[in-house]
Parts: C-alpha cells; sequence; structure tokens
C-alpha cells in the first residue's frame, strides 16, 4: 500500500456501542513526562503525577489549582492521549445530536505519524474500517492546509445549520460571541454534499486562519491545537449561532435595537475567552462527565 506523503488527516471515528460491566481504568496513570517544569498532566491521572498551575490561594494559603494539556515523554502516549479524548468528543457530540446519521465527524492529526494517517487517495493506512469520503474531502483539505491544526469537527447541528441560511458572520452580541471575533469566515455558496478534493479546498479557503467556518446551507466546522479546543469551539458556536437566532427574531418582533459590542472591547475580552488553552481548558468538564457516565469504557 503505497503512503502518500501530505499534512493529513488522522483518524476519523464513528461512536461505538456503549459497554457496561467493564472496570474503570484511569487513563495514564504511569504516563512520563518531560520539560522544564513539572510535569503536566489531566485530572484524571493518578495524584502522585498531577501538577497544574498555581492560580492564586485561598484565605488559608491554599494554593488553587488549574488543568492544562499534558506534555508527554513519549508520542505514542500523546497518541492515546488524543484517541481517547476523540472518543469523549464523539459521545460529548452524540448525546447532543450532532450524530445525525454519518453527517458528524471529528479527525485528529496522529502525533507519531504527523505527516499521514491516510494517504491522499484516502487508502487506509491503519485499520479496516472505510472512510466517510464527505468527511475526507473536507478534513484532509484543511488539515494539509493549516499545519497548527491538530484537530477538526464538522456537523450539521440544528443551530448551526439554520443560522448558515443567512451566509453571514455571527454578530459580537453577547462575550460568548466574541470567542469568534474575527476568527471565523463564512463559505458563501451551497456545493452539495462534498465529495470532491476541490470543494475542500473552497471550505479550506473559507476558515482561513480562523477557528472556525459557517457553511452556507450546510452546517458549521471548528478546529483547534487539540481534539478539546475544537470541539469546544464547535459546542461553544452551535449555542452561539442558537442566541444570534433568537436576539434577531426577538429584534425583529420588537422593534429594540441590538447593542454590538464595539472592536476594543471584543479585543480585548478575546485574549481572556478566545485562545486555544481557553478552549481546551472549557471541554475538561465535558470530558469528566463523558468519564462519569460511561465509567471510561471509551478508554483504549
Amino acid at each position: 500500500m503505497r503512503i502518500a506523503n501530505m499534512r493529513a488527516l488522522s483518524h476519523i471515528l464513528r461512536p461505538v456501542p456503549r459497554r457496561f460491566n467493564r472496570p474503570f481504568y484511569p487513563t495514564f496513570r504511569n504516563l512520563a513526562t518531560v520539560g522544564p517544569t513539572p510535569p503536566r498532566v489531566d485530572a484524571t491521572q493518578s495524584a502522585d503525577n498531577q501538577m497544574v498551575a498555581a492560580m492564586g490561594r485561598t484565605s488559608s494559603g491554599k494554593e488553587l489549582k488549574m488543568r492544562k494539556y499534558p506534555t508527554f515523554e513519549r508520542k505514542e502516549d500523546e497518541r492515546l492521549y488524543r484517541k481517547q479524548h476523540l472518543a469523549a468528543a464523539y459521545r460529548v457530540f452524540a448525546e447532543r445530536g450532532f450524530d445525525e446519521g454519518v453527517a458528524g465527524h471529528i479527525s485528529v492529526r496522529d502525533p507519531v505519524w504527523e505527516d499521514h494517517f491516510f494517504n491522499e487517495e484516502g487508502d487506509v493506512v491503519q485499520g479496516d474500517q472505510p472512510i466517510n469520503a464527505a468527511a475526507f474531502a473536507i478534513h484532509s483539505a484543511i488539515h494539509k492546509r493549516r499545519p497548527d491544526v491538530h484537530a477538526a469537527c464538522h456537523a450539521h447541528s440544528v443551530y448551526g445549520k439554520a443560522w448558515s441560511v443567512f451566509g453571514k458572520e455571527l454578530e459580537m452580541i453577547t462575550q460568548d460571541s466574541i470567542r469568534f471575533y474575527k476568527s471565523h469566515g463564512v463559505y458563501k455558496q451551497f456545493g452539495g454534499v462534498v465529495l470532491a478534493s476541490e470543494e475542500g479546498e473552497r471550505i479550506a479557503d473559507a476558515l482561513g486562519n480562523g477557528k472556525a467556518a459557517i457553511l452556507q446551507n450546510h452546517g458549521i466546522l471548528t478546529v483547534g491545537q487539540s481534539v478539546d479546543e475544537a470541539a469546544f469551539w464547535f459546542l461553544s458556536l452551535d449555542k452561539t449561532c442558537q442566541t444570534q437566532l433568537l436576539v434577531n427574531a426577538a429584534a425583529n418582533g420588537s422593534g429594540l435595537e441590538k447593542k454590538i459590542i464595539q472592536d476594543k472591547e471584543a479585543e480585548e475580552t478575546y485574549k481572556t475567552v478566545g485562545t486555544p488553552e481557553k478552549g481546551w481548558l472549557a471541554f475538561q468538564g465535558y470530558y469528566d462527565e463523558v468519564l462519569a457516565k460511561t465509567g471510561g469504557d471509551f478508554l483504549l
């Protein structure tokens, strides 16, 4: 099997049936990590391997902690981490109805083979499951165009596709909207089911250097430096589309004027709410929820 070099798509997986009566396996109990500072690890790891950034102190002097993206000594450990969080993201999406048939898909770049997982013709390099051709056309174009992107999410969520019919960017009407301030684009045409690589390239053009794209008459798409970040941006983008629809309907019905957040305030606020670190952190509660509900049955 020929393997072609590319800045490539990694795993596109579908949710697996839930399994019961399996023991709970904490993730990464004995991972070795490296760096100039003590290791940073996911909070589901054992207590003796936890280290997160101090965020202050309580009145008693006890440090307050915040989780951060882990560092890894071995690429194989990071691969496992990404797979586990990818599986969790799929379950979060399924719970919220983003899995309409096979129309919802998430990809992650493999940290071991960063330049490929499927070759550019779509031949499977590892595993024996077929790929979604439309998903491959979209995700492969994005991963090739954006080496900084490690994960991408696309689905036909109700509010995302409802707002997409207007072919417009979102307005900065709430603090949450500012997560996408000057960082989302619009693909202003509908080309049917994305099966051609050229259509995927045009979607990548619309995304540009941003974190999100609204695909007219289609749905929404988000990217990130981690699965967690991309997944949270998707969750937030769908809610932001819902808010925009509600506000527009209320404004049209009442005649009240919308108050748009000005550029100066939006730019400053974005530095707090729109960074990759904040996107990753915001997803951890969803990850913990899936872990608690499933008992960790999705861990590989």
